[in-house]
Parts: structure tokens; C-alpha cells; sequence
């Protein structure tokens, strides 16, 4: 790790943090911080171990550092080779300095200068005992690695596929797609907002949910930074927090600890546009919860926001208003991510389509730039098909 680290510069580190924040959850890492520190995080999170270097060397091809992905490789092939003396540091080892221990009134100064579990390592180093690399052997001071889980994802149909497309680009692609990965399919275009709203409520209280293993909304319509306006004349928008309320765990019970995920396309109506108008935007009625009859019948042991996936991309209303209105960038990308590598886990899919996204707003002007915002609560990995 520490060999890496020296062969990557600021704009390397900058872009490696970027790519692995969907991973590390509430553990963020500030930007200004180093490659050992990040490796630190995921070494805690045992998204890093000796075993455990696939998402390294993902994050690595994706910032087009080869070189480095190579010299990976060649540790996983020298690891298995017998007698070729390459061995795992973990980066708080790398973060000790490469200092002769002869002289004891240093070692001194240094242990009492450093945390319980670096003085043990210091300890091993003085007495000339070999230190545990692994991250199972060293389990004094490292957490000890925990099977990855998966969401389940084997029901027939794997759950409902709602699309509402009041733009009228993309439904034939979207419908395609995710009837190809098992989802049964009820696509709506042209909706007004009191129709969005009807049609979300009446999926949410489906009992079909019960048997099914997942659930998908995927929402194209014109917008503000808050809501989706659906085809109304007026701009009376219906609040994105409301849609997700529908789904929560106390709303739609049905959908406990499965993964509930949200694709939305907002193409924004700037402010000035919206005062021309002359409409106030007003919130949509609170959600109603979904009968009581149909609440599990022992109090709910995991959070209420728990297993969402929301990602959700905002583009400028102006790309509608030219003669001939192309497909969203973002739902094309999307698209072709599931049909092609569905069976890598989603937020890997996601961080591809963040690096399709950004590549493509390097090469237009700013009113044809898309805006991708990635949000989850997922508790476990999830794949569409391991096929």
C-alpha cells in the first residue's frame, strides 16, 4: 500500500475518495487526506484485506492508473507463489516510519508518543517477532472480517418496475430493460401530478410486494430542485420527499428490509421561469399511510429509511425545447449498464455511470450538462442476476 501511495499524486487521491464514498457510508473521509488514510477507512469497514483487492483495482482502472492495477495483480500472483517473500502491510504498519530500533531510549519516546495498538506493533518489530499481516490474524487490533451479504434477489418476478415518463423519450428502453432483469413492468406516460401521486400510492399499497424480492420507480418529468411537475400547465409540484415517505417501512410495510430502488430524470425549471408563470408552487397533500390492517404485526426492528437506493439526476429543461428532444444521457447510461453488467453490484454500476456522465459534461456546453446525485441506505450488496 505504501508503494502505491507514493506513485500517486493529489489529483489520484482526490479521485480515488470520490469513487469509493458510496462504499464507505457514514465513514467519509475528508479530501485533503492521504491514500494511507483512505486505505485505513476500508481496512475498518473490510472493504480492504489481503483477500479483499477487487474494489481497489476497480477504483484504479476507472482513474486510468494501469500501472498500478498491474502491480496489484503481480501481489496477488506472487501472494500464491510460494517463497517470494511478499506479504500485505496494512496501512496503519505503512504509517509507522522506516526507523532502526537499536537505540531504546527512541523506542521509548515513540511508543509513548502513539495509540495502545501501534505500541504493540512497535513491541513485535523491537523483539524481532515476525508481525501478523493478515486481517484475520490480526485481530488484536483490526476487526475481524465478516462474510459479505446480499439482498436476496431470486423471487419470479424479483418485484413491480414503475416507470412514469411524462417526457415521452425513454419508457421503451427503460421497459425493456428491466423486464430483461425479471421485474414485471406497469409504464405510465403523461401524467399529471395528481396522477403521479394516484399511481404511486396505489403501488405502494400492492400486496403483491410481500412475495417479491425488490422494488424499482423510475420518474422522467420537468421539475424544480424539490419536485416534479408531471404535465400540468401549472407548476404545482409534487414533493420528491413524499415519494420516498410512500415507500418507508412504517408506509409500506411490504417492503421491509428489501431493497426499494428510485431512478428519477428531473429536467428543472429555473426560478425565473417559474416566476413568469405567475403560479406559486404549492406541496402536495401529506402522504396517507397505508392501512393499518397491513402493518406486520410485531413492532420493526430496522430503520424506517432503511434499503433505498435514490439516485437522482437533474438536467436543464432547455435540452426538451429543441426541435428534436434526444433520450436523457443518464437513462441511456443506466440502461446499457444493467443490460451489459448486471451482474456486478449496483454501486459499481453507479459509480461507471457517474464516470460516463462526467466524461460527457467535458464535452458539452453547460445547458447540456446532466447533474447525477447518488444517495442509498443499502445494507447489503446488491446484484440483479449472478447469470
Amino acid at each position: 500500500m505504501t508503494e502505491i501511495g507514493e506513485d500517486l499524486d493529489k489529483s489520484d487521491v482526490s479521485s480515488l475518495i470520490f469513487l469509493m464514498r458510496d462504499y464507505m457510508g457514514r465513514s467519509k473521509i475528508a479530501k485533503d487526506k492521504s491514500f494511507l488514510d483512505l486505505v485505513i477507512e476500508l481496512e475498518k469497514l473490510n472493504l480492504l484485506a489481503p483477500d479483499q483487492l477487487d474494489l481497489l483495482e476497480k477504483c484504479l482502472k476507472n482513474i486510468h492508473r494501469i500501472d498500478l492495477k498491474t502491480k496489484i495483480q503481480k501481489y496477488r500472483q506472487s501472494a500464491i507463489a510460494p517463497g517470494t517473500g511478499t506479504s500485505y502491510v496494512n496501512a496503519l504498519q505503512a504509517s509507522l516510519p522506516n526507523l532502526s530500533l537499536k537505540d531504546p531510549s527512541y523506542n521509548l519516546r515513540l511508543q509513548n508518543g502513539r495509540s495502545k495498538e501501534q505500541r504493540v506493533i512497535v513491541e513485535q518489530l523491537d523483539t524481532q517477532k515476525p508481525v501478523k499481516t493478515s486481517v484475520q490474524e490480526s485481530g488484536a487490533f483490526l476487526p475481524q472480517h465478516i462474510p459479505e451479504q446480499r439482498y436476496k434477489m431470486q423471487s419470479k418476478p424479483l418485484g413491480i418496475c414503475l416507470i412514469i415518463d411524462c417526457i415521452g423519450n425513454d419508457t421503451g428502453i427503460l421497459r425493456d430493460t428491466f423486464t430483461s432483469l425479471g421485474y414485471e413492468v406497469q409504464s405510465f406516460l403523461y401524467l399529471s401530478v395528481d396522477d403521479i401521486r394516484q399511481n404511486l400510492k396505489k403501488v405502494a399499497c400492492m400486496p403483491q410486494h410481500q412475495d417479491y424480492d425488490s422494488f424499482v420507480c423510475v420518474l422522467v418529468s420537468r421539475g424544480d430542485s424539490q419536485s416534479v411537475f408531471g404535465v400540468d400547465p401549472t407548476h404545482s409540484g409534487f414533493p420528491l420527499d413524499q415519494i420516498r415517505r410512500m415507500f418507508m417501512a412504517d408506509s409500506c410495510p411490504s417492503l421491509l428490509g428489501k431493497p426499494k430502488l428510485f431512478f428519477i430524470q428531473n429536467y428543472v425549471v429555473s426560478e425565473s421561469q417559474l416566476e413568469d408563470s405567475s403560479v406559486l408552487e404549492v406541496d402536495g397533500p401529506a402522504v396517507n399511510h397505508v392501512e393499518s390492517r397491513a402493518r406486520p404485526p410485531e413492532p420493526c426492528t430496522l430503520h424506517r429509511e432503511a434499503d433505498f437506493l435514490w439516485s437522482l439526476c437533474r438536467a436543464d429543461v432547455s435540452l426538451l425545447e429543441r426541435p428534436t428532444s434526444s433520450p436523457s444521457v443518464y437513462l441511456q447510461c443506466l440502461s446499457q449498464k444493467l443490460w451489459q453488467e448486471r451482474r456486478y453490484p449496483i454501486l459499481e454500476l453507479h459509480i461507471d455511470l457517474h464516470r460516463y456522465v462526467y466524461d460527457w459534461n467535458s464535452t458539452v456546453s453547460a445547458k447540456e450538462r446532466y447533474s447525477v446525485c447518488l444517495q442509498h441506505t443499502l445494507r447489503k450488496k446488491l446484484i440483479f442476476s449472478c447469470k
